[in-house]
């Protein structure tokens, strides 16, 4: 989903073709499953974050079959390491094969189960926690997960535009959920936050 004149995205979608044939591939069954993936344009966001910290420790609440970890892990170093939650086993054991293709299954750790109960299971620091779980756990998860980056790391989180209803005067109860996790960003001292109005909204806070 995007929020986006139709005109623009018509142009980002021609001018963001992923390069690589697995990401592709990954695309097509993301399209061909209606199975919703962060696209191409905040892929390219998430590899540009990942290289310029460079991010040895990425943890995703919320993986799906492994699309935006994809991103992520073909711009860490190759002693780097992504960590990918999805309720559903068949959707990380999809992601697995993705990552033997792309020759990049070593850096690739999967976790069944709830999201917020995996990062809670998982020790140390991260460089990077990107969220994208059901709204209704989006604040809860920023409190948990805001602790366990490193300083000058980041937290992104996707869907905060949210088909542009966090504009509507009276949100629903999944909107509310959003608002609330994004006042909680943007009221946190030790975060400079910003909200990118790209696709469905992508909010980026660095811990300073």
């Amino acid at each position: 989903m995007n929020i986006l004149f139709p005109k623009i995205e018509n142009y980002l979608s021609k001018l963001m073709v992923s390069d690589d044939a697995v990401l592709r591939d990954m695309e097509k069954h993301a399209a061909k499953s209606d199975f919703p993936i962060i696209g191409p344009a905040v892929g390219r966001l998430l590899f540009q974050y990942a290289r310029a910290l460079q991010a040895q420790r990425i943890f995703e609440l919320g993986s799906g079959f492994g699309y935006s970890a994809l991103w992520f892990a073909c711009a860490m170093p190759d002693e780097g390491q992504i960590y990918c939650t999805d309720f559903l086993p068949e959707n990380l054991h999809l992601a697995e094969r993705y990552f033997d293709r792309a020759g990049l299954r070593k850096k690739l750790s999967t976790l069944a189960g709830s999201a917020l109960e995996s990062l809670a299971k998982t020790d140390g620091e991260f460089d990077i926690i990107l969220m994208d779980i059901d709204k209704e756990f989006y604040p809860q998860g920023f409190r948990q997960a805001w602790p366990r980056l490193r300083q000058g790391g980041m937290f992104i989180v996707d869907n905060t535009l949210w088909k542009g209803k966090v504009a509507e005067e009276n949100p629903d109860e999944t909107t509310r959920y959003i608002l609330e996790l994004t006042r909680l960003v943007f009221a946190q001292k030790d975060a400079l936050a910003t909200l990118l109005p790209l696709r469905d909204g992508v909010i980026v806070a660095m811990k300073i």
